[in-house]
């Protein structure tokens, strides 16, 4: 094995990590008879050969050696390499990616197209590992047949074949989801894999098959599924529960259940196939399973592998069928903007005996909540059933998701504020570094404005040190949490100016700010003046924001921001100059400090002089036309706030909706802020392109800040918020008018 690996000059070569001369050893450490070198070495493989899907030349060197591997029976953990394999040939790139690649780019782009062209060439080899002794190679097989093979029809006509005579459940999940793959790269073939996935999940013996070939249905060929596909799923998940616990991961019923699969003809008739061959003996409960390399065993190590491996094996720890979670996701992606089926179908999860399932269950109704409008009511009330639970992890995962939903929690408010109740202890968290916070729990009761979170958030007011995020908090309970005013208060003029006053005073800006509380000016003041160098900057920034929330409370800051005001141009300069407008309305005084902000080289500056020079109003129309020329500027941010600027300062509104509208249209992420002006400016006319726009956001379906693979924690908030603002707009609750 190996030969030729010397020849190799891997020391002329990089992989993320720098010189590759260490790829020979992991290389050899795949093959090793010792389960933690093999796993050291994948995870090797991995983190600097083939760094987050990169593909150097160290990693097209090495494909042929991972060939050697996967072919030869007695190297154990196949499966991982395989999925390797995949993972380095199985990337696309489309006419739009090779429109994008720049200078810097071609030699990555030419190493994708290269590791794709070699693995492809000898995909081959994967047919017969279809078949091979090791589970974990079937299981990683299929979908690197379906994922580089070049010809899908004789993978697809494999993986029928192979589906009656396979013994293992997850590895004829595996079989189906591969013919999915297919189906989606190879779209002419997608009505004839749709006919047999609907045979599939009308016929299989094993429940199990019949929810992965539903699966499948949905993400390739939806039109098939079953009209009612809400009570089948809810079905098969019932059934997989009742199946007897001998029966294993076969999830069919046990040894004289019917096949676990059905091959069809070309006439797509059903033939019967083999009774499914009886599990293997269990393992010993110590070794790690792991969906990626089958049933071999694996010892406990500290590569990333290993941990990624443990994790699993405690989440699925006593499971009966651990991939069924995967498989609803699954399920959950191909139903896509089916709203109501899917929050149906999360329903019956979430009153499910199987806490695993609930917790699945808890953990997709976020997912779809993130995604998708919604009328999510009896969804949210069912996630805060579950915050009693015994089950920590069932617990936790629920008070996570409502926290995420602000006002969307309200059904769970009453659940919420009796979890604050019955266990005080828990209303902060404290870390092994790092400031602690409040709990999952306070914060989403605090973000429904519930004056139940006040009494959690006074305790945390009297802790030694303050949760840092108790002041945004106090800012969702608004008026609800003044009692606290005096505690804030009390706690900033405890705070020491050192190096850590902005961690230790921003919590409490922050609260102070949101109540416009003006008699802890003299504390505010106090943290202004002696503000030490270290981040000093962001702490006197929290500390004029909150004078100017205070208004004419704080004037006795009057003469500190017409010192700070007199250095026009730089940041400081800009927000003292709107401090000093909130709290004196002087605007001969700010109006030169702001006039000079906009022409700053800065954006960031000449954005915050922008907003300050709208919140003047008429009184800052002299500015108008230096506005108006900011409208045509590259930076979109910048056009959005000159434009809002320019209405407030001269009324007009053509020109300035114009631009809005354009720029919505750019950048969703712009749209609250574009929403937010619409609606102050009044009733849009019916008819009119602010009218077409604002309603065509009201009836998508789809979040305006949906992301594929990731989030943000005030997500749902925001859009949430965008549609009220919209709503809002075309009532006309405004002042003005957009005509």
């Amino acid at each position: 094995m190996f030969s030729g690996i010397d020849e190799v000059d891997w020391a002329s070569m990089e992989h993320a990590y720098g010189p590759a001369d260490d790829v020979p050893e992991l290389l050899r450490g795949l093959a090793s008879a010792d389960p933690a070198e093999r796993e050291a070495a994948l995870d090797g493989m991995y983190g600097a050969v083939h760094h987050q899907g990169d593909v150097y030349a160290c990693t097209l060197a090495c494909i042929p050696f991972l060939f050697e591997l996967v072919v030869d029976p007695g190297v154990q953990d196949r499966g991982g390499v395989v999925e390797l394999l995949t993972s380095i040939g199985g990337f696309d790139l489309d006419e739009d990616d090779e429109a994008e690649i720049d200078e810097d780019e071609i030699e990555g782009a030419a190493n994708y197209a290269m590791a794709a062209a070699a693995v492809t060439a000898g995909a081959g080899v994967f047919f017969e590992l279809i078949a091979d002794e090791d589970p974990g190679v079937r299981l990683a097989a299929p979908l690197a047949l379906a994922t580089l093979h070049r010809h899908p029809v004789r993978v697809l006509a494999l993986l029928r074949e192979r589906l009656p005579v396979e013994p293992d459940e997850e590895v004829r999940l595996a079989l189906v989801e591969a013919a999915g793959r297919v189906a989606l790269r190879h779209r002419p073939l997608a009505e004839r894999v749709g006919k047999w996935l609907g045979l599939l999940a009308e016929r299989a013996g094993s429940p199990g098959l019949r929810l992965a070939a539903l699966a499948q249905l949905a993400r390739c060929s939806p039109d098939g599924l079953p009209g009612d596909v809400v009570p089948v799923v809810a079905g098969l998940l019932r059934e997989m529960r009742s199946a007897p616990e001998e029966s294993g991961d076969r999830g069919d019923g046990g040894e004289h259940a019917p096949p676990g699969g059905i091959a069809a003809r070309e006439d797509d008739e059903p033939e019967p196939g083999p009774d499914p061959a009886p599990d293997a003996e269990p393992v010993d409960p110590e070794p790690v399973a792991s969906a990626e390399t089958g049933r071999c065993e694996h010892v406990a190590t500290p590569t990333l592998v290993g941990q990624l491996r443990s994790l699993s094996a405690q989440e699925n720890a006593g499971r009966g069928a651990p991939w069924a979670a995967d498989l609803l996701r699954t399920l959950h992606v191909g139903l896509d903007d089916r709203v109501g089926d899917r929050t149906a179908l999360l329903a019956d999860q979430l009153r499910s005996p199987d806490r695993r399932q609930r917790i699945d269950a808890v953990r997709m109704s976020g997912g779809l909540i993130r995604a998708w409008r919604g009328p999510y009511e009896e969804l949210v009330a069912l996630v805060g059933e579950q915050l009693p639970d015994p089950e920590p992890r069932l617990a936790e995962a629920a008070s996570h998701v409502l926290e995420e939903l602000f006002g969307l929690a309200a059904p769970a408010a009453d659940a919420l504020a009796a979890r604050l109740a019955a266990d005080p202890g828990s209303w902060v968290k404290t870390w092994a570094s790092g400031p602690p916070g409040l709990s999952s729990t306070v914060k989403a009761l605090a973000r429904l404005g519930d004056a139940r979170a006040v009494p959690a958030l006074a305790g945390a007011l009297e802790l030694p040190q303050v949760a840092h995020d108790v002041g945004f908090a106090v800012g969702h309970l608004g008026a609800t949490a003044r009692p606290l005013a005096g505690a804030l208060r009390r706690r900033l003029a405890e705070v020491e100016l050192d190096e850590g006053a902005y961690d230790r005073a921003s919590p409490l800006l922050a609260g102070l700010t949101a109540l416009r509380a003006g008699e802890a000016a003299p504390e505010v003041l106090r943290v202004l003046r002696g503000a030490p160098e270290y981040r000093g900057e962001w702490l006197r920034t929290a500390a004029l924001r909150a004078l100017g929330a205070f208004g004419p409370a704080a004037r006795e800051a009057v003469p500190e921001l017409r010192a700070l005001v007199r250095r026009p141009g730089t940041a400081s300069a800009t927000e003292a100059a709107e401090a000093l407008w909130a709290v004196s309305g002087d605007a001969e005084a700010v109006l030169p400090v702001l006039i000079e902000g906009l022409q700053s080289d800065q954006v960031h500056d000449r954005r915050a002089a922008a907003v300050a020079l709208g919140a003047l109003g008429p009184r800052a129309a002299v500015v108008a036309p230096r506005l108006r020329g900011l409208l045509a500027h590259e930076e979109l941010w910048l056009r959005v706030d000159a434009a809002i600027a320019l209405w407030e300062v001269s009324g007009r509104t053509r020109e300035t909706v114009g631009a809005l509208l354009t720029a919505w249209e750019q950048n969703r992420h712009v749209r609250v802020r574009v929403a937010e002006c619409l609606a102050r400016m009044g009733p849009v006319p019916e008819g009119s392109a602010a009218a077409h726009v604002l309603r065509s956001e009201l009836v998508s379906v789809r979040r305006h800040n949906a992301m594929d693979g990731g989030y943000g924690s005030h997500d749902i908030h925001e859009d949430e918020k965008l549609l009220a603002l919209c709503r809002q707009a075309l009532r006309g609750t405004g002042k003005g008018s957009t005509s």
